[in-house]
């Protein structure tokens, strides 16, 4: 047996032990945390991640929710119009995605009538989707959908984006403060940060890292919240310093980001790049003083 597989039958009969002495996981505590940001096994990923991030215990309040949006009688034709076009491109390259897409539908058109403030966003097809991929269970992953828009990214998807506007002007912020030099250089070849960082934080990487990268980074998401996101967007920039310099106009920076940087190797060692996240001092404290630094002055 290699050694990933040995790690990772090793970290198996850690979670066996763990789901015995704690088969709620009510509380994410640092033995529990410390688990979950070295992976949580595919097996267990639905069951954990609903109940870590509380999506279980909605649920059980709400037992009928799903099922009684589905039975709407009549579907916003201009909603459900866009969500099909949505379906053919979600995930294209998976082959084993054509016979989901009718229980995505299913998940997405729920969804937006139960939150119509929201009612459905591009990006959103691509959250749903990989947990659809995750779970393959549409209740599951309409409550964890509820829980990512509502809970961990609120008014991202909503018409005016003003959280995602205003944690874009605070990541900005965060990578002048940690790398200056950096920051010149985007902003002296004119490439502004909305083009390089909104599908990371729409779409929480999705459909932008390679998928088992993703993945650990939901885990640590669904267990600590939308921090881990701005971690996870940090690394992106700490993990790539030197080739980000390197660019030498704005078209080969913007074909870094979008092409290049998304499937090298540091983003497809899924370890090493948790690890760098992880590695970056950063404080929920200082994410909430800059947040309402970029409120009271947007862009």
């Amino acid at each position: 047996m290699d050694g990933y597989l040995l790690t990772l039958t090793r970290r198996r009969m850690k979670w066996e032990a763990i789901l015995q002495q704690n088969p709620d996981l009510s509380q994410v505590d640092a033995k529990l945390k410390r688990y979950i940001r070295k992976g949580i096994p595919g097996p267990y990923r639905p069951d954990v991640w609903m109940k870590i991030s509380g999506a279980a215990a909605e649920q059980k309040r709400a037992p009928n929710l799903y099922r009684s949006l589905l039975n709407t009688e009549t579907f916003d034709k201009e909603i459900s119009d866009s969500i099909s076009i949505d379906l053919p491109r979600t995930f294209p390259d998976n082959i084993h995605f054509d016979t989901k897409k009718q229980r995505l539908y299913n998940i997405l058109i729920a969804y937006a009538h139960h939150n119509r403030d929201v009612g459905y966003c591009q990006g959103l097809n691509y959250i749903a989707g990989l947990l659809l991929i995750v779970t393959e269970d549409e209740e599951k992953s309409f409550w964890l959908l509820k829980h990512i828009v509502e809970n961990i990214v609120p008014q991202y998807h909503s018409h005016n984006m003003a959280n995602l506007l205003r944690d874009l002007a605070v990541f900005r912020e965060l990578v002048i403060r940690r790398f200056p030099a950096v920051n010149r250089h985007v902003d002296n070849l004119g490439l502004p940060y909305p083009v390089i960082a909104s599908k990371w934080f729409i779409c929480i990487f999705a459909e932008v890292l390679p998928v088992e990268t993703v993945l650990r980074i939901w885990d640590c998401v669904f267990a600590e919240g939308y921090k881990i996101v701005f971690r996870a967007a940090l690394a992106m920039f700490v993990t790539h310093k030197t080739s980000i310099l390197a660019c030498d106009d704005i078209a080969a920076l913007a074909t870094h980001f979008r092409d290049i940087m998304i499937q090298d190797s540091i983003v497809t060692d899924c370890h090493g790049f948790i690890e760098s996240m992880f590695a970056l001092r950063l404080k929920r404290s200082e994410l909430e003083s800059l947040r309402k630094v970029a409120v009271l002055n947007p862009a």
